[in-house]
């Protein structure tokens, strides 16, 4: 079976999920975006995307395993989650993009 239906959740600040959501299509294939405020909002956004027939989710960096895991558990396993990572070599830029500004070095 071919994967017909994937779903990404990604967090930033102001997104409202309501209104920031997009499709992108094929004739085989559906990718459903959807944006959320906070990570504590992911466990209603991804029982809904399954109930829309998501057979898979992604989640972005922000989540991390502990993300993942409260997602997981919150549709009951129904499809495989999965979170992405960055590897050592990103530390550094991801500490410059997310770090409060006093304490930012240039």
């Amino acid at each position: 079976m071919a994967l017909k239906r994937f779903g990404f959740i990604v967090t930033g600040s102001g997104l409202d999920p309501a209104i920031h959501r997009l499709e992108m299509r094929s004739p085989t294939f559906t990718m459903v975006a959807v944006g959320i405020p906070r990570a504590e909002d992911a466990p209603a956004v991804a029982r809904e995307l399954v109930a829309e027939g998501v057979e898979l989710l992604e989640l972005c960096g922000g989540f991390g395993p502990l993300g993942a895991a409260r997602v997981l558990e919150a549709i009951d396993g129904a499809v495989p989650v999965g979170a992405v990572g960055y590897g050592p070599e990103s530390i550094d830029a991801l500490y410059r993009l997310f770090a409060p500004a006093e304490r930012q070095v240039c």
